[in-house]
């Protein structure tokens, strides 16, 4: 009966994490818990798992990262590179990127540049940011640390083996796969669309003000008024008692209480105090101005499925929202009522307890400058770069264990103030490891239960006629749908013990089959969810989910296709 009941359990969680807008970290820990009432499995061996050596240097990584993001030299190498021309920007910046993704969290290596490159004024944003992306991606591949899904899959195999990943293990296959990639995305970079021709502007965003009770503007019509002529903002629509009026005639005069829904560039939205009684939540609590701070909203972001009325984002973030973008959509009706979706872009209004709030980090990514942590000053940056290639240097060297480098290298940012213990907590990603501690406790009940041992017995006899290079591939492809529908860690999670236990099964070396799953759990060419840089750069630069199928599905075919090609020659069965 054990074996049905876990088998039941991991079914449903692949389906829920598919299909539901959970969070998988409160998915991964629930099925854990159904594992553990189950009985193959208790709470000690659950413990074990969340202590592995593995995912404690998965924690540290993200950890040190904090300070690594904050190295001044990409951000001024890529203010050089994006002078140039188009092909030899890309070509330039990816390197670039690529490079720093190798040692730094992706997510930071993004965050850093976004910011930045969709303002340059040589290139259009959407001709840039996906493919810095993309750039991201293939870089983490080339190391251990390069990326979570790589930490994760190695986590996987010390716990099953007691030995993990070397730190370059990876890199004789994912180094000639990642300039395989590079070289699909210059071929295709024409079929990017241009934010200032193509659909809509990147930074177009919906923005309400209402018209209060003691207005000036009152009894006068949208053009005696000025509400015509502001520029970069235009009023696109007028909700008066819940009717919604589009467009607006000039000659439509206003009432009190009348919502005025604008689109525009938000930052230029401060042009709106001027008119009398034009009121927003943000204006009434003197928020605007220099406090207007942009986020994208991450999955499983506590306010996703919410409308932002309902979402109370001054009681969560001290921050008021000012305005929406999603996209390419253009959105419609009172901004109260938009329910809020994962890779939206939101401005808000934030007062001064925002940077301090702990849930930050679990709902969004920060990408406006005014926000961002200040870069590190000449002497410490060398001083943090000099003790985190020391970290690498005895790990790879096998001195010390990386785990152990890692945590005297955060020891040392704490010294030199780089960040506060108070950010440190608050940064610190434990979603990540419920969700690897969980999958580590539910591939061992899948284990002690005996479901993995029948299942391979009677798929034995059925994959003895099937080539071994075929049945890396259908785990490598596995792998790669996976990541596509449900983010690269849950895929890189839910396939090791699979690819692993298949390998095993057949009398092949697993190694090989390893590698299959944590490069296809990196494979995210195709759409804005299967990685987070992905999702990241979405609206900031305006970019469809065609977008990423146009531009990608040569960048994902190139890569698998080296992939696979060397796998079995650099690990061979």
């Amino acid at each position: 009966m054990e074996p049905v009941l876990i088998a039941l359990i991991v079914a449903m969680l692949i389906v829920m994490l598919i299909f539901s807008r959970l969070s998988p970290a409160l998915l991964f820990t629930a099925a854990m818990a159904a594992c553990v009432l189950v009985g193959p499995i208790d709470m000690q061996t659950v413990m074990s798992k969340a202590t592995n050596e593995g995912l404690v240097t998965l924690l540290l990584l993200l950890m040190v990262s904090i300070g690594l993001e904050r190295l001044p030299w990409l951000l001024a190498l890529s203010n050089r590179a994006v002078k140039g021309s188009l092909p030899r920007t890309l070509l330039s910046l990816s390197g670039m990127t690529m490079l720093f993704s190798a040692f730094v969290n992706n997510t930071a290596v993004v965050a850093t540049l976004a910011g930045t490159l969709r303002k340059n004024p040589y290139h259009a944003a959407s001709q840039i940011l996906l493919p810095i992306s993309y750039a991201a991606i293939l870089g983490g591949t080339l190391t251990l640390i390069g990326t979570s899904t790589n930490l994760i899959v190695s986590s996987f195999l010390e716990d099953v083996t007691g030995e993990g990943i070397a730190f370059f293990a990876f890199l004789p296959v994912a180094l000639p796969a990642a300039i395989a990639g590079l070289l699909a995305m210059l071929l295709m970079h024409k079929v990017l669309p241009r934010s200032d021709q193509d659909g809509l502007p990147f930074n177009e965003f919906l923005i309400e003000m209402v018209v209060g009770d003691d207005s000036r503007l009152i009894g006068k019509s949208v053009a005696e008024n000025g509400l015509r002529d502001l520029g970069e903002l235009f009023l696109v629509e007028l909700v008066r008692e819940g009717r919604l009026l589009t467009p607006v005639s000039p000659g439509e005069l206003l009432e009190a209480g009348d919502r005025l829904i604008f689109s525009g560039d938000v930052s230029k939205v401060g042009i709106l105090e001027r008119f009398h009684g034009l009121r927003s939540f943000a204006i009434d609590q003197g928020l605007l101005g220099t406090n207007l701070t942009e986020v994208v909203l991450l999955p499983g972001a506590a306010v996703i499925g919410q409308t932002i009325k309902e979402s109370e984002f001054r009681s969560r973030f001290d921050a008021a929202v000012v305005g929406v973008h999603r996209d390419g959509e253009r959105l419609s009706g009172q901004l109260g009522n938009i329910t809020l979706r994962a890779g939206d872009s939101l401005m808000l209004a934030v007062g001064p307890d925002f940077q301090k709030r702990s849930n930050l980090s679990r709902n969004f990514l920060v990408v406006d400058s005014s926000v961002a942590s200040h870069s590190l000053s000449s002497g410490k940056s060398f001083a943090v770069a000099a003790a985190m290639f020391m970290a690498v240097g005895c790990s790879v060297l096998g001195w010390v264990p990386l785990a152990t480098g890692l945590m005297f290298l955060l020891l040392l940012m704490l010294a030199l103030k780089l960040f506060s213990t108070a950010e440190l907590r608050r940064r610190f990603p434990f979603e990540m490891w419920l969700i690897v501690s969980s999958a580590l406790a539910i591939s061992q009940a899948v284990m002690d239960s005996g479901l993995m041992g029948n299942a391979m017995g009677f798929l034995s006899p059925l994959l003895g006629s099937v080539p071994p290079l075929m049945m890396l591939v259908m785990i490598y492809v596995l792998t790669l749908a996976m990541t596509e529908l449900i983010t690269n860690n849950a895929a890189a999670a839910l396939m090791f013990p699979l690819g692993y236990s298949l390998a095993v099964a057949t009398g092949l070396d697993p190694m090989a089959f390893v590698m299959a799953v944590a490069l296809g759990g990196s494979a995210s060419f195709l759409t804005p969810y299967g990685y987070t840089t992905n999702l990241m750069v979405q609206n900031l630069g305006g970019y469809t989910r065609a977008d990423y199928l146009r531009f990608g599905w040569l960048v994902s075919l190139t890569y698998s296709a080296v992939v696979l090609t060397l796998l079995p020659r650099v690990f061979p069965f």
